[in-house]
């Protein structure tokens, strides 16, 4: 497996997403990805998705939609998890679930790993608009999970 690493994200550059790269992927091996973000249901998204890869000996594309943030404590514990992956940051955080499910497409992927926030019973009615667009739209599988109760 090769390592490859980038400079930080390039938000200056619209349309390019930043990739950040640590042992690729083999060919034949499952791909799952994941949005991620620095908020709690981000973090559930991220720690479902490391178990899912330990499980199925899968590779992550994590996409970073956190706005501003360093991500080294990501980059870490991505290092530390022994899972092989890639980091992309998109160029328009505001299309996050295009961009999930354009990378699903273009690498393949078993299937998508998204976190929902905890919501009020009037709150239930309404599904966030990315999670939907993403577990509506998507062509392949969606695992949605929950952050723990008092997460944040």
């Amino acid at each position: 497996m090769s390592e490859t690493v980038q400079s930080a994200p390039d938000r200056d550059h619209p349309g390019e997403a930043e990739l950040l790269t640590h042992s690729v992927p083999a060919e034949a091996q499952p791909l799952i990805v994941v949005g991620y973000s620095s908020k709690p249901e981000g973090r559930a998204a991220l720690k479902r998705a490391l178990s899912e890869a330990r499980l199925r000996d899968a590779a992550l594309v994590v996409v970073d939609t956190s706005p501003e943030v360093q991500s080294n404590d990501l980059t870490d514990e991505l290092s530390a998890s022994g899972v092989a992956y890639e980091i992309r940051t998109p160029a328009d955080l505001q299309e996050s679930a295009e961009e999930l499910i354009r990378i699903a497409e273009t690498t393949d992927a078993d299937f998508i790993v998204i976190g929902l926030r905890r919501r009020s019973p009037v709150g239930k009615l309404l599904l966030g608009s990315n999670a939907q667009r993403v577990l509506l739209d998507a062509a392949c599988p969606v695992l949605a999970v929950k952050a723990e109760p008092g997460a944040g």
